[in-house]
C-alpha cells in the first residue's frame, strides 16, 4: 500500500490532533460525508431527470452517482495499492462544484462569469472544500472550508491548473477550452495543495477517482435509459441504430477513434453473453439488468486493474511488502479497447436522451433562468445572496469579486431551488415595476 507521510497528511490550517483511532483520511471522508454540499447532490439531476420515469424505478440523482462512484473507487484503490478511504473521498467530493442543470448548467454559468475568470466546475470543487462549506476559521476570520488534507484534495483535483484567462507567472495553465481546478483568486490553496507536485502531473489517486467516475456513469446511465424506456435492447442490436451511436460517440466522446474501430468494438461488445434479451420490466427483466450493470462493471474496472497491476505492480494493502508507487509514481492503466467500451456506452446515452429534440428545448431554458438569475440576484445583492455569501460580497474589492460572489450563490443551488428562487425574485421585480 502506498505510504501516506506528513506532507501529504497536513492540513493547510493546523488543527489539534484528532481521535487516533481515525486516519486522516478517514477524518477527510466524514467531512465530506456530512457536508451540505454532498446533501445537495441529492436534488441534481444526474442525467435522466426523475419526471422522465414511472413505477418502481428511480433514476440517479448527482449523489447516488457519487455514492455508487465512491464505491467503485474504494475497492479499485484497495486493489491498486491506494489508501481507500482517500480515493472514497475524492469520488464523493468530486461532483459537489456542478451548478444546477449539469453540464448544461455550467457552460451558462460560464458565459455569466466571463468578467470574473468564467466558471468550472472542477474549480468550483476547490473553492467549496477550501473555502464555502464552512467548518474550519483561520484566525483572522477566513473559512478554511473542511479543510481536508493535501492528499485529499489533491486527489479531486483532476486537471491541476488554472483556467487560460490567469496570467501569475509558475502557475501551469489550461490548454485553450480544456477544464481546469482553480480560480485566480484561490490560488494560494492550490499552490499549497501542489506543493511538491511536477506541474501538470495529476496523482494516481485522482486517476483512479476519474475512472471510477466515467464507469459508473457509463453504465448506471445506460441502465436508467433502459428502464425509463429511452432505449431498447432492440435498438442496441440494430446495425443502424449502432451507427449512429458511434458516430455521436466519436464527436463527443472518442475523436480518435475511427468509426471502424467504433463499430467492431460495439460489435463485440453487444455479442458478449452478459446483455438480456430484452427487457419489459418484470421481475426476471430487473434481475437480469443487475447483472448486466455489476458484469460491465466488473469488466472495466478489472481491465484497467489488470493492465496497471501489470505495468506498475500494485498490489493491495494486505500482500503489499513495501510502499506502492507513489501519488505520482504510478499512472491508470486503460487498455484503449477498454476506453472505446467506456466511452460506447456514454454515446448510448448521449444518443437517446441527450440528443432528443425536447431535452434541446429544456436545456435552452435552463440557460435562460440562469443567466436571468444573475441579473436578479446582482441588481439586488447583497440583499438577495444568502447570509453566508453577503460578506463576500460587501469584501468584495471590485465588480468581478461581487460577481464571484452571485456566481458562488448560482452554483449552490439545486435544480428545483434555481427555478424556485427565479419564480421568486422574478415575482418581487414585477412588483415592484408595478408599483
Amino acid at each position: 500500500m502506498a505510504r501516506y507521510d506528513e506532507h501529504d497528511q497536513a492540513r493547510w490550517v493546523p488543527e489539534p490532533p484528532g481521535n487516533p483511532e481515525r486516519s486522516a483520511f478517514e477524518r477527510d471522508r466524514a467531512r465530506v460525508l456530512h457536508s451540505a454540499s454532498l446533501r445537495r447532490l441529492a436534488a441534481k439531476t444526474q442525467v435522466v431527470a426523475p419526471a422522465d420515469c414511472t413505477g418502481l424505478h428511480s433514476p440517479r440523482t448527482r449523489l447516488t452517482h457519487s455514492l455508487e462512484c465512491a464505491q467503485i473507487g474504494r475497492e479499485m484503490g484497495k486493489v491498486l495499492g491506494c489508501d481507500p478511504d482517500l480515493v472514497e473521498t475524492a469520488c464523493l467530493a468530486h461532483d459537489l462544484g456542478h451548478p444546477p442543470f449539469g453540464h448544461n448548467g455550467e457552460a451558462a454559468l460560464d458565459e455569466l462569469a466571463a468578467p470574473c475568470g468564467g466558471f468550472q466546475g472542477n474549480a468550483q470543487n476547490l473553492r467549496l472544500l477550501t473555502r464555502l462549506e464552512a467548518k474550519v476559521i483561520t484566525e483572522d476570520g477566513r473559512s478554511a472550508g473542511l479543510n481536508l488534507t493535501r492528499a485529499t484534495l489533491d486527489s479531486v483535483c483532476k486537471y491541476p491548473w488554472a483556467g487560460s484567462s490567469c496570467r501569475i507567472p509558475g502557475v501551469p495553465l489550461a490548454r485553450e477550452g480544456q477544464p481546469y481546478c482553480v480560480y485566480p483568486d484561490d490560488l494560494p490553496v492550490f499552490q499549497w495543495v501542489r506543493e511538491g507536485a511536477p506541474d501538470y502531473a495529476v496523482g494516481f489517486e485522482a486517476q483512479v477517482m476519474d475512472w471510477a467516475d466515467d464507469v459508473a456513469y457509463s453504465v448506471h446511465d445506460l441502465e436508467d435509459a433502459l428502464t425509463c424506456g429511452h432505449v431498447t435492447m432492440d435498438a442496441l442490436r440494430d446495425p443502424e441504430e449502432r451507427l449512429e451511436v458511434c458516430r455521436l460517440t466519436k464527436e463527443w466522446y472518442a475523436p480518435d477513434a475511427a468509426i471502424e474501430e467504433l463499430s467492431e468494438t460495439f460489435a463485440r461488445l453487444i455479442a458478449e453473453p452478459l446483455w438480456p434479451a430484452a427487457y419489459d420490466a418484470g421481475p426476471a427483466d430487473l434481475a437480469a439488468l443487475k447483472r448486466l450493470t455489476s458484469a460491465l462493471i466488473g469488466r472495466l474496472c478489472r481491465s484497467a486493474q489488470d493492465a496497471t497491476r501489470e505495468a506498475y505492480g500494485c498490489r493491495p494493502a494486505p500482500a503489499a511488502r513495501g510502499a506502492a508507487p507513489g501519488r505520482y509514481g504510478a499512472h491508470l492503466v486503460v487498455p484503449r479497447p477498454t476506453r472505446l467500451e467506456c466511452a460506447l456506452l456514454k454515446g448510448v446515452t448521449a444518443c437517446y436522451v441527450m440528443s432528443r429534440e425536447d431535452h434541446h428545448a429544456v436545456q435552452a431554458r435552463q440557460r435562460e433562468i440562469i443567466a436571468e438569475l444573475g441579473d436578479l440576484i446582482l441588481r439586488g445583492a447583497p440583499a438577495t445572496l444568502e447570509p453566508a455569501l453577503r460578506p463576500q460580497f460587501e469584501q468584495a474589492a471590485d465588480d468581478a469579486g461581487r460577481l464571484r460572489a452571485v456566481v458562488d450563490q448560482i452554483a449552490s443551488l439545486t435544480d428545483a431551488s434555481a427555478m424556485g428562487w427565479h419564480r421568486r425574485l422574478s415575482a418581487a421585480t414585477h412588483r415592484l415595476r408595478a408599483g
